[in-house]
């Protein structure tokens, strides 16, 4: 079950994040898309709690999205930034094995909701990444990782410490945007699910409870269809470990704004082909 009104109120936010150039306006946009996102689970999650109707027509489902072409470096942190996006909505993810894709289960609502967060996030981590990397502000830096020598008989790893190539620095730059943007978006469905709570009416159905249910009827879902084997980890730089680009990475995260409005509504699979 679709909420284009929902849809519509949130592109129209990516607009205004888009419009302006400040920094705290952006972020209160960027935190007012999540909220949004979050009332219109918790509207979901109410009417299934009331209305045994509303329960039989709104159920989980599962759902296919293309992340990027085979061969592309680069999509697990394409991947990374999905995931953080879903966690944050109740969607639960499952990743194959080359990262082209992901199969999202949850309601039809929230991955809705996930998707127009990612395409904007999408192109605003690439950006900036681009812009990392056009600044020459990596080089210079060196990256660490661990290998493996030998020596006769015995094997032991040692922490290496290179010189911060291209690659590198991109695939720790965009790490670590995922990670804040994961965390932001958290803390504005904590802050959004906190204020339904408070503005409950005495005697009414608990917010908390009913979220509960729907975690749960989604959680039972995906046990029923998942044929995933193993857990999905965040994206890691096998070049190497680099601080310098992680904060790089980080700080754009905090001021990230969402995307470029003009790929709202886009087919679903065409970012990044």
């Amino acid at each position: 079950m679709r909420d284009d009104k929902t849809l519509a109120r949130i592109a129209a936010l990516l607009r205004q994040a888009e419009g302006t150039d400040n920094e705290h306006e952006a972020e209160t946009f960027m935190s007012a898309a999540q909220r949004l996102a979050t009332a219109a689970a918790i509207d979901l999650a109410m009417a299934r709690a009331h209305d045994p109707a509303a329960r039989e027509k709104s159920v989980p489902v599962a759902r296919q999205i293309t992340i990027g072409e085979a061969g592309k470096r680069g999509l697990r942190t394409y991947v990374q930034l999905f995931v953080a996006i879903a966690r944050a909505n109740e969607v639960t993810v499952d990743v194959a094995h080359n990262s082209t894709f992901v199969l999202a289960y949850g309601f039809d609502t929230d991955i809705d909701n996930v998707e127009a967060l990612y395409t904007s996030l999408l192109i605003q981590m690439v950006a900036a990444s681009d812009a990392y990397l056009k600044s020459g502000a990596y080089k210079g830096e060196t990256a660490k990782r661990v290998v493996v020598r030998n020596n006769g008989w015995i094997r032991r790893r040692v922490v290496e410490k290179t010189q911060l190539s291209p690659i590198t620095a991109r695939l720790n730059f965009q790490s670590a945007f995922a990670e804040r943007v994961g965390s932001r978006l958290g803390q504005a469905r904590d802050e959004a699910r906190k204020d339904a709570e408070r503005a409950e009416r005495p005697g009414g159905r608990s917010t908390a409870l009913a979220l509960r249910n729907k975690e749960l009827e989604v959680a039972d879902f995906y046990s029923s269809k998942s044929t995933a084997r193993g857990s999905w980890r965040p994206a890691r730089a096998e070049a190497g470990y680099s601080e310098a680009a992680r904060r790089a990475g980080d700080k754009a995260g905090r001021r990230a704004r969402l995307g470029e409005q003009s790929r709202f509504g886009a087919p679903r699979g065409a970012i990044e082909r």
